[in-house]
């Protein structure tokens, strides 16, 4: 219940954040990169703080279109 409760607020977020860029789609997919490559760093070396979130299209996807927020959110909720 949390976890979607959390996700729906990124969402709502990052889609306020998107209409408000100038570059509208430059700025996704720059969002779009830097989540996915957060996700993956945190896969190769979160072995060193406990937490390795697993690669699965679910959470490709969502790191791809919410951005690093989404993986801060992976860590945080593990973390409860």
């Amino acid at each position: 219940m949390i976890f979607k409760i959390c996700v729906s607020f990124i969402i709502l977020i990052t889609i306020i954040y998107y209409l408000k860029r100038k570059r509208k789609i430059l700025s996704f997919l720059i969002g779009s990169i830097t989540g996915v490559s957060a996700l993956f760093l945190l896969n190769k070396f979160g072995e060193y703080i406990n937490y390795i979130p697993p690669l699965n299209l679910f959470n490709i996807i969502a790191s791809a279109i919410l951005g690093i927020p989404y993986v801060v959110t992976l860590f945080v909720i593990n973390l409860i």
